[in-house]
C-alpha cells in the first residue's frame, strides 16, 4: 500500500470517530495536505504533512504509516507523529485557556464570598 485516501486514514489513524465525520471534516476546509485544501478523495503518502483544525485543537502531523483499517489505539499511533511547533502551539493554547478560566469567577459566591461582598460595598 503506497497511497489511502484522506478520510480512511484520518478514521483508521483515530482522529475522527467515524469516517462519516471525517469526511465531513475535509469537505468543510478543516484538513489540509502539504499546506493544501483536500478533497476526500485526496491521497495521502507517507512523509506528507496534514493539518487538521477543530473547535479546540489544531494538529500537524507527519504521516508515519499507512493504513485503511480501524485497528487499536496502539497501531493508530504509530500512523502520525505530531511535529513539534504543533506540540508547542497546543501547549501554549492549553495554557492560555487555563489562565483565562482561573481569571474568571466560577458561579454564585459562597457564604464567604458574601460576606465579603457585603462588607467591601457597605452594607
Amino acid at each position: 500500500m503506497t497511497e489511502v485516501r484522506i478520510d480512511r486514514w484520518l478514521w483508521a489513524a483515530r482522529l475522527f470517530k467515524t469516517r462519516s465525520l471525517a469526511s465531513a471534516a475535509v469537505k468543510g476546509g478543516h484538513v489540509q495536505v502539504n499546506g493544501q485544501k483536500a478533497k476526500t478523495s485526496r491521497l495521502v503518502r507517507i512523509g506528507d504533512i496534514v493539518e487538521i483544525s477543530r473547535k479546540e485543537w489544531r494538529k500537524e502531523l507527519a504521516v508515519t504509516g499507512l493504513s485503511d483499517k480501524r485497528g487499536s489505539a496502539g497501531f493508530a499511533a504509530t500512523l502520525y507523529e505530531e511535529t513539534t511547533d504543533s506540540q508547542a502551539r497546543r501547549a501554549d493554547d492549553k495554557e492560555g485557556r487555563r489562565a483565562e478560566r482561573a481569571a474568571t469567577p466560577a458561579g454564585k459566591p459562597d457564604k464567604r464570598g458574601r460576606r465579603l461582598l457585603r462588607r467591601l460595598l457597605g452594607r
